[in-house]
């Protein structure tokens, strides 16, 4: 009697511990996690045939991760674009990708030179002017004469201060003399009065076509410090900046050929002549072509124009060619259906000096004081 009341309390103990008996063949909801996407399940029914919602693959269990096998992953392989390097736009003259330093500013190896200011575009850029904008050339019509050089580089490049000075136009109107005026063919235009001149005359520099003006009229500049941004405003064919040197007076007729008055940079020299015919009448717009014998490189200019320009009271020139290497050069001038050439040596930082007397050929002597200046 005792054995049987034990065993009937043993078997109450254990059907009270398991609770509730599970049924083998009663349905049964199962969620599993999706091993691709966390937040995407799918439901299976236990006894029956699986409809998942969304079935991603499974990993195979003889098919480990990537990341628990033995073998060493590949490293990287890298690519052309992997290292791009990134320089400054640099606008080079053939054969060159930079401009030298200038020489000391004001340098002059002769008493009769006066190389006073300093180029007013970053040495990142060229610096000479663009070959067939030169001073004193005919562009745009018969009667319309360069007063200044055309120096390229791109649109919003910095314009630098020649020298030090004070602003006495900002704006435009330049040509005109009316600030209203928009139409001016200068456009955007400042014009500094230098803090020294020449001969006992004031010095102006002009600078025109900007984009924008960043100084105001009456404010101090010294050497190098910004006047504006390169642009293409007033009469223009693209971007560029238009400098002159005006001696004597800010007026349009006042200039003088800028490529006397730069400062060239070291171990380069100017070219400077006096064309005629043998009658010793000037050759207006009369080709000249230098040709670097080291080099080969060619170079062109034309003798200025008929009026509004001016020759320099020591050289009479009505040709100069600066920015050339020093070096050994050919010098060539057709005349009357011949081409008349000789050899010569540009000296750096100073003026080499011709003049061209049409049957008679060429001549290296100075400069003759009897010689008429262009007016």
């Amino acid at each position: 009697m005792n054995r049987l009341r034990i065993l009937l309390i043993f078997v109450s103990i254990l059907t009270a511990g398991c609770g509730q008996v599970v049924n083998p063949t009663a349905p049964t909801q199962v969620v599993i996690i999706s091993t691709d996407a966390l937040q995407e399940t799918a439901t299976f029914t236990i006894g029956a045939t699986p409809t998942p919602d969304i079935a991603p693959p499974l990993p195979s269990p003889t098919s480990p991760p990537a990341s628990h096998l033995d073998a060493p992953l590949p490293l990287p392989t890298a690519t052309v674009a992997a290292l791009e390097l990134l320089f400054p736009t640099i606008l080079p003259t053939t054969g060159s990708e930079y401009r030298p330093p200038l020489y000391p500013i004001p340098w002059a190896l002769s008493p009769h030179d006066h190389f006073f200011f300093a180029s007013p575009i970053p040495a990142a850029y060229p610096g000479e002017p663009i070959w067939d904008y030169r001073y004193g050339g005919i562009y745009f019509g018969p009667n319309i004469i360069h007063t200044g050089v055309d120096l390229p580089a791109p649109r919003g490049t910095p314009v630098l201060a020649a020298g030090p000075g004070t602003v006495v136009w900002a704006g435009v109107g330049l040509y005109s003399g009316s600030p209203l005026d928009t139409k001016d063919p200068y456009g955007n235009a400042v014009v500094i009065q230098h803090d020294f001149g020449y001969q006992d005359q004031p010095l102006f520099t002009v600078y025109a076509h900007m984009e924008e003006i960043d100084v105001v009229l009456g404010e101090w500049l010294n050497t190098g410090d910004i006047v504006g941004k390169v642009g293409s405003t007033g009469n223009t064919t693209g971007p560029h900046l238009h400098f002159e040197v005006r001696l004597g007076k800010n007026d349009f007729f006042f200039t003088r050929n800028p490529e006397l008055w730069l400062v060239p940079p070291i171990g380069e020299g100017v070219l400077a002549g006096r064309v005629m015919d043998k009658y010793g009448t000037l050759l207006n717009t009369h080709l000249v072509v230098t040709k670097n014998l080291n080099t080969q490189k060619l170079d062109n200019a034309y003798t200025y124009g008929p009026a509004v320009v001016n020759s320099d009271s020591y050289y009479n020139e009505n040709v100069v060619m600066g920015d050339l290497p020093a070096g050994e050069y050919e010098l060539n001038i057709p005349y009357a259906a011949l081409n008349y050439k000789v050899d010569i040596q540009i000296l750096p930082g100073q003026v080499t000096y011709f003049s061209f007397n049409g049957f008679d050929g060429f001549d290296f002597s100075a400069p003759s004081s009897n010689s008429t200046p262009i007016p």
